[in-house]
């Protein structure tokens, strides 16, 4: 790929850009904003026609290089302001328009209304050419923040929030979704899925798993507690672990697609660091990845203490496992 400035920084990742492509694949499509030509290319290999608009000059010469180099003709390359009649003018009536607009480099709360050019004026200005539109937004943004008619898709990818897509006219699918790449797996909001409540715990049952941040930043807990109890046969229960980490737990695996980790739960006592070191020695671990909220300046001094050893001992293996300290409780999982 060629690029110019920070293009690379803030390419769009090929496995959400290949997904993105496949959903809207069409005869023509505009992409506003289209930086280096990540998502370009892939638009370009799903659609007959696309209109690639960037107001950076070095970004769109990167983009043609780019698209040259995949074997792409198929991509009309348009210099300008995407609000300007001049470009306007340019792109004639389309399937499908997408942008990805600039937003501020630092915000304490994401906003929609930051964005830039802003959604209403993208829709208002190119509505002649379609009802279609997609765009890409921060993924902090809560569905409830998003006070548009769209779909709010969540992305994640390889277990992490990764993207936000708002889908708008015949794209829209489902009111709020959570996707899962590379693995491709949704979850869709379902309102004869959302009763009863979840249940809440503080005690930490035989198994827990971590669900998939796109699930919770979609605010699609229900849905996958729901699907949890039919598939299980079981009630499982949430426990919050700090303000950033939670977990589902319950006495039966708990196994679904929409899961980033799943544990069984191997100790849970009150946090002593030399004795959960003891522990971790006599269980033959080899490493402990800490998941707590733990300071920064102390975060070092906690592993540290808590590895001590570890590889000098007797049962010395590859073995892994996961502290999650909850109050002053720490809770050993170990992967299956």
């Amino acid at each position: 790929m060629y690029t110019a400035k920070d293009g690379v920084r803030f390419a769009t990742p090929v496995e959400v850009a290949q997904y993105r492509a496949e959903r809207l694949q069409c005869n023509t499509l505009a992409e506003i904003g289209c930086g280096i030509g990540g998502q370009t290319i892939h638009f370009a290999r799903m659609c007959e026609k696309v209109y690639a608009v960037e107001i950076d000059r070095s970004k769109l010469n990167s983009a043609k290089k780019n698209c040259r180099e995949h074997g792409l003709d198929n991509v009309v390359f348009v210099l300008g302001d995407a609000l300007s009649r001049d470009v306007i003018d340019k792109i004639p009536e389309i399937d499908i328009l997408f942008s990805d607009p600039r937003r501020p480099a630092m915000e304490s709360q994401r906003k929609v209304t930051s964005l830039e050019p802003g959604l209403s004026d993208m829709m208002k200005a190119y509505s002649s050419k379609t009802t279609n539109f997609v765009f890409e937004a921060p993924p902090k943004l809560t569905p409830e923040r998003v006070q548009f008619n769209c779909e709010k898709e969540y992305i994640s990818l390889d277990g992490q929030l990764n993207r936000l897509t708002l889908y708008f006219g015949d794209m829209k699918q489902a009111e709020v979704s959570a996707l899962k790449l590379p693995e491709n797996i949704r979850l869709n909001c379902d309102s004869q899925k959302r009763e009863p409540e979840i249940q809440i715990t503080s005690d930490i049952l035989a198994y827990a798993s971590e669900p998939d941040p796109s699930v919770v930043q979609a605010g699609l807990m229900p849905e996958l507690f729901h699907d949890l109890s039919l598939s299980t046969g079981t009630e499982p229960k949430l426990v919050n672990i700090d303000k950033k980490r939670m977990l589902i737990t319950s006495n039966t695996p708990l196994n679904h697609p929409m899961m980033k980790n799943k544990y069984k739960v191997i100790y849970k006592d009150k946090l002593d660091l030399d004795h959960v070191n003891m522990y971790l020695r006599d269980m033959g671990v080899k490493q402990v990845v800490l998941r707590a909220g733990i300071a920064p300046e102390q975060y070092w001094d906690v592993r540290n203490r808590l590895e001590e050893g570890l590889s000098d001992t007797k049962n010395n293996g590859e073995k892994v496992v996961h502290l999650f300290v909850m109050d002053d409780i720490g809770i050993i999982c170990e992967k299956i």
